[in-house]
């Protein structure tokens, strides 16, 4: 059975997802290929590998929206996954936000939230795939049916968020938005209670 197609919150920008900036819109079509799995391919690696993870490079500013990522060519986990879907939706792919709540070390709590991506592929439905940049022990790659992603969640505390969303989380915003330095956000990466994630109001 072909599953459901998505709403068109999927296709649509929103002020962290600006997939109709004008920089945006210019790099997706550079990054289009011959056929869907192609752009994928090629929008994740271009994330993935030429914008650099700020706390793994200690980079700044702290960015947040698409726009600003491309820009800086850097971001957290969170705004990587902004500028993915934002490239994937201006090539006409739905594409989401997924997040797992993961401990900030190997010994447990406390946790953070680590956010990745969703795709829509048409014979599968929502696929998950992960741009937050490769290093030694992570190894993420776009290689349907098999998810390829940074993390899996093992230890106490630590799972995934279920469902795909349309919008950043409303503490993921804040935090980006609130600190002006990777090592700042890095003391104060953001969390909450597993019942109390919610959307903000762009």
């Amino acid at each position: 059975m072909t599953p459901r197609p998505p709403a068109a919150a999927y296709l649509n920008p929103c002020k962290s997802i600006d997939s109709t900036n004008v920089d945006v819109a210019r790099v997706a079509m550079d990054l289009r290929g011959v056929d869907t799995f192609a752009t994928i391919d090629a929008c994740f690696r271009f994330v993935r590998d030429e914008v650099q993870h700020s706390g793994d490079y200690r980079r700044n500013p702290v960015t947040c929206s698409a726009s600003q990522v491309l820009l800086h060519r850097t971001g957290y986990c969170y705004a990587k996954s902004h500028l993915l879907c934002a490239l994937l939706r201006a090539n006409g792919v739905p594409a989401g936000l997924c997040y797992q709540r993961l401990c900030i070390d190997d010994h447990g709590p406390p946790c953070c939230l680590h956010g990745l991506n969703a795709v829509w592929l048409p014979d599968t439905g929502w696929f998950r795939l992960d741009p937050r940049g490769n290093k030694a022990g992570i190894d993420a790659r776009f290689e349907p049916p098999a998810e390829r992603l940074a993390f899996i969640p093992r230890l106490s505390g630590e799972r995934d968020l279920p469902g795909v969303f349309a919008r950043p989380l409303r503490q993921v915003v804040a935090a980006l938005e609130r600190h002006d330095s990777w090592d700042a956000l890095l003391a104060n990466l953001p969390d909450g209670e597993w019942d109390k994630y919610s959307l903000p109001n762009d």
